[in-house]
């Protein structure tokens, strides 16, 4: 005990963080290794269900008798409780970016699982994702000291994020009633779209849950206010609605694509939802604020390169407008894709992966 104690001050002293930031920085770095291996499981499991039943992409639930999904769903459970730890202790500005670990983790696992092969500036990508999220990580404001669940309360109640809470719920439930049944099939932005904006509030909420359980186990609990069983009502129905629609992206399109992307929103959401609810930026004077701005912009470069490389075939224009044979995978199952559009006529294509003649990266 002694040991880790003097260890924690060495990293305290050596990086300039918090103890408590170091404690959420473990648990996030951690959080993420489950994720990024949950994402691969699930898909797995998701495409073993389709071969057999109704698709997750179109309404099916038949992945809910398969095995191999709910261990992907286990690893993702026990991701989110070492997140949700993690946002106890540290600010959402220093936890969220650290997803771009599991971006790593399911882009490797993907090539070798999946055979959805990435191009190699898909993986320069990868790299710009890492070290704009390091970058930020060494410049996150300390965590807000908070004494009561109430006083979570008082900010989630103020006019801006009021407000902010108001524009995504409308957006949201635009996405899922309006635009969903209609281009959720072919814009991966629909799916991810309905997820981040979710997940920005559930992400709020458990920051305020963790906050009371935090103080509840230090002795002030935090279980006898109200504000606490709300904060819980709305991480459970944040958190239904987002495992709801991220099955269906992965169902439908390409985990290595998926996951930056939904990566990318998500985290840009809910950074905004944290700026303006816990106020961090007013604990940081401009030159790490201008930092941190620039080490998202690394990160959105990065995931504008996989994302504009994700079709990009050795040997072939990326936007060739032919349609491509499509082969299966060595488990039996239809090899999937991103949908494409022809610049011809529109006609919906999905780019092979896996093939001998061609090879998509």
């Amino acid at each position: 005990m002694r040991g880790a104690q003097l260890v924690g001050r060495w990293v305290e002293s050596y990086t300039g963080m918090s103890a408590d930031n170091i404690k959420g920085l473990l648990l996030a770095l951690s959080s993420s290794l489950f994720i990024g291996a949950s994402f691969i499981v699930k898909k797995k499991g998701l495409k073993k269900a389709g071969a057999a039943g109704v698709r997750a992409g179109v309404g099916g639930y038949s992945y809910l008798l398969e095995p191999l999904w709910w261990a992907g769903m286990i690893a993702m459970i026990v991701g989110e409780v070492a997140n949700f730890a993690a946002y106890a202790f540290a600010p959402a500005i220093l936890v969220t970016p650290l997803g771009a670990l599991s971006i790593i983790i399911s882009a490797v696992l993907a090539h070798i699982m999946l055979r959805e092969k990435l191009h190699i500036f898909g993986i320069l990508g990868c790299i710009l994702c890492v070290v704009g999220s390091t970058t930020i990580v060494l410049h996150a404001p300390p965590e807000r000291q908070i004494e009561s669940v109430t006083e979570v309360w008082d900010l989630a109640t103020e006019p801006a994020f009021l407000l902010y809470a108001g524009i995504v719920l409308a957006a949201a439930f635009v996405l899922i009633f309006r635009f969903a049944p209609q281009y959720g099939q072919t814009h991966i932005m629909v799916y991810i779209g309905i997820c981040s904006l979710v997940g920005s509030l559930s992400v709020m909420s458990v920051k305020a849950l963790g906050i009371a359980l935090k103080l509840t186990f230090s002795g002030m609990n935090q279980l006898v206010y109200p504000q606490t069983w709300v904060f819980s009502f709305v991480v459970v129905s944040c958190i239904v609605t987002q495992m709801n629609y991220l099955n269906k992206a992965l169902d439908t399109f390409n985990t290595a694509v998926v996951s930056p992307i939904y990566y990318t929103m998500f985290t840009s959401l809910t950074i905004l939802a944290s700026v303006i609810m816990f106020k961090d930026w007013d604990r940081q004077n401009p030159t790490q604020i201008v930092t941190e701005m620039c080490g998202f912009v690394t990160i959105l470069s990065g995931t504008f390169l996989l994302h504009k490389t994700k079709d990009m075939v050795d040997g072939l224009p990326p936007n060739l407008p032919i349609r491509l044979p499509k082969h299966s995978d060595e488990e039996g199952y239809a090899a999937e894709g991103i949908p494409l559009r022809s610049a011809a006529d529109g006609i919906p294509l999905r780019s092979p992966r896996g093939t001998d003649s061609f090879r998509s990266s």
